[in-house]
């Protein structure tokens, strides 16, 4: 189906059968020029010019939803950032009156939670997920080129007040780009923000994996597995980019899978491309000798120590 406002639905591993709601169909606008943004580069905005109106929307979706049945979610995102759409929150109680079973989850870059009004809108939906690139003035101005007057101490800030206040499942991503966030200081930097989080359910991290607007390079999936390492085993990381993913696989014996899942939980296909045939074998003996366990979160399932199910988060 072809609809201006309404794409899918999408298959997304982490999310679900996704129909997707676009609240800049007509051009891009954002508060950030990133980039490894798959659109055109574009001058920054803090409001949108061309505004489709809220009644267009609805009656899109409402015939998309009678078109689809099988969806898990409702996303709320745009050509640029879907936060800057003037008529959100009226927006989002109209979709609550139709939306059924399904889950209103939007993407955002985060910047426009010191907009009060805007932080209160986004409470009132049942997923959100944050992006977080960078903490540090330097390296956030680099890779999201911010419009001017976004503030990175004060969006960070937000983005606690925010896992405090908000009681829905609530995501962070971090994306990765060569030679820029992926250093070990600022990968500690983003660590201490993200150990601050009051509560979150996954924590994704990745790469580049579509065309950049601008000639940067993304880091391969061992490099994101390293970097996975220097975050605290604490925190829910989930290694999100795998198109460009290359089998980096190595014997484990059971203690160093054991030490392994300790730090950090993996999915299978993360065991697939880090442990080599026997290490596997190894494994599922682990598992079926329930020193392993399988932990559920959200679409996702991790595999991670027994004695750690009941690990509580380190609150700062």
């Amino acid at each position: 189906m072809e609809n201006k406002t309404i794409f899918g639905p999408i298959h997304s591993r982490r999310f679900g059968n996704s129909l997707g709601i676009d609240l800049s169909s007509a051009i891009k606008q954002c508060n950030f020029d990133c980039l490894y943004c798959e659109l055109s580069p574009s001058a920054t905005v803090d409001h949108q010019v061309i505004v489709t109106d809220v009644q267009t929307i609805i009656n899109d979706l409402k015939f998309a939803l009678r078109e689809h049945k099988n969806i898990d979610v409702i996303t709320l995102t745009a050509n640029g950032e879907p936060t800057l759409y003037p008529y959100l929150d009226e927006l989002i109680d109209e979709i609550q009156k139709i939306k059924e079973d399904k889950e209103i989850l939007i993407l955002t870059n985060s910047a426009t939670l010191i907009d009060e009004k805007v932080f209160h809108t986004l409470l009132k939906l049942d997923q959100v997920k944050l992006s977080l690139d960078a903490v540090t003035l330097e390296v956030f101005k680099k890779i999201d080129r911010p419009h001017i007057g976004i503030d990175i101490e004060m969006l960070t800030c937000k983005v606690l007040e925010f896992s405090q206040k908000f009681t829905g499942k609530l995501y962070i991503e971090v994306l990765f780009v060569y030679g820029l966030n992926d250093t070990v200081d600022e990968v500690k930097a983003i660590n201490e923000v993200l150990k601050k989080l009051s509560h979150v359910e996954r924590i994704d991290i990745g790469t580049i994996d579509r065309p950049p607007a601008y000639p940067v390079q993304g880091i391969c999936y061992g490099e994101l597995f390293e970097l996975s390492k220097l975050f605290d085993p604490s925190l829910p990381i989930h290694i999100a980019s795998r198109t460009h993913a290359e089998s980096c696989q190595s014997p484990y014996s059971d203690e160093e899978i054991l030490n392994t899942l300790d730090k950090r939980p993996l999915t299978y296909e993360d065991i697939e491309l880090l442990f080599d045939k026997e290490s596997q074998k190894r494994l599922k003996n682990l598992l079926e000798n329930e020193n392993i366990v399988i932990n559920k979160v959200g679409n996702l399932e991790f595999l991670i120590l027994s004695k750690n199910v009941e690990r509580k988060r380190r609150k700062s």
